[in-house]
């Protein structure tokens, strides 16, 4: 018996050397591809956490894609989670870390000088180092940010799970390891610095609507997304710059970042689009009809006007957190 229990682990023991060997060999394989794609990689991030080796961020991207797709059939018959509590201190935690990388990308830009038309990788000292150090953080906050999805399923706020939201949260952490790979500095910072004042708005909106009693007082959830659309626009000016005034900062990198925004601006003011506009549009049609309903009441005196008062004011639904 204790022999067989032996041969078992052995075997298991086996199996997981050879998964860990050729993973090894397969990381092997992708690193020299990506070395003939995109030349050698900066030396000053190697040995930092995650950033070694792009399996771990693969594999996290995959785990995220899957729990999108199988975590809403898994909440299908069972009962939301509140998380209200937890929900305060995540989106403060993100308010407070968007803050810091914002005001330390601010001092970094100013301390290295860095030049807004184009700035290359190597050309600030220990302020280029800094700014390094500080966008690790921006791509490690995108892996913290898979819980916002993962929230909305826990709450079965399935709605809230567009194309746009998954596309977004699963492209910025893998587009982001190649960034700190390649270049984790320089130009790259604009895009990083004007995202994280973004998110220093946008989650302590949600922090804050988390609370019920606060959520009648807040009034800027449409203008995040008017700021986010800005930021877009933004960058690929400032990247453009790059390309009409080049510097030691590669090229293909600001060309692919052009793209990656007019994709997120054509996401976005879809999203716009459906979100305000047709709202706007609906609430007009309803203010409306309640006017030729009142035009109508006023007609025929006291008692019916008293009645339209009645039904224009609209039993609203408790919110279920």
């Amino acid at each position: 018996m204790q022999s067989k229990n032996r041969c078992a682990v052995c075997e298991k023991i086996t199996s997981c050397v050879c998964f860990c060997f050729k993973m090894e060999n397969f990381d092997a394989s992708l690193s020299t591809y990506f070395k003939a794609l995109l030349g050698p990689r900066d030396t000053r991030v190697k040995g930092w956490f995650l950033l070694d080796n792009y399996i771990p961020t693969f594999i996290c991207s995959v785990i995220y894609l899957l729990i999108v797709w199988l975590g809403p059939k898994y909440m299908k018959n069972r009962q939301p989670f509140s998380c209200r509590r937890i929900l305060v201190v995540y989106n403060l935690g993100l308010t407070l870390l968007s803050l810091y990388m914002f005001c330390e990308l601010l001092t970094g830009v100013w301390e290295g000088r860095y030049n807004f038309f184009c700035q290359g990788t190597r050309s600030a000292g220990e302020a280029d180092m800094k700014i390094i150090r500080v966008l690790w953080w921006y791509y490690f906050s995108k892996l913290i940010e898979f819980m916002d999805t993962f929230f909305f399923i826990l709450r079965k706020n399935n709605h809230q799970i567009t194309v746009l939201h998954v596309y977004h949260h699963a492209s910025m952490l893998n587009i982001w390891w190649f960034v700190m790979n390649w270049v984790p500095c320089g130009h790259s910072y604009f895009g990083a610095t004007l995202n994280s004042f973004i998110h220093v708005l946008m989650y302590s909106y949600y922090g804050l609507s988390s609370v019920p009693s606060m959520r009648p007082y807040l009034w800027w959830k449409k203008y995040i997304t008017q700021g986010q659309l800005l930021q877009f626009v933004l960058t690929i000016i400032q990247t453009s710059c790059g390309v009409i005034w080049p510097c030691s900062f590669p090229l293909g990198w600001l060309y692919f970042q052009i793209g990656y925004m007019i994709s997120l601006i054509a996401f976005f003011t879809n999203f716009y689009i459906q979100t305000y506009n047709k709202k706007g549009a609906s609430r007009r049609k309803e203010h409306l009809k309640d006017h030729q309903n009142g035009s109508v009441a006023a007609v025929n005196g006291h008692t019916n006007s008293f009645s339209s008062l009645e039904n224009h004011v609209k039993p609203r639904k408790q919110r279920k957190d």
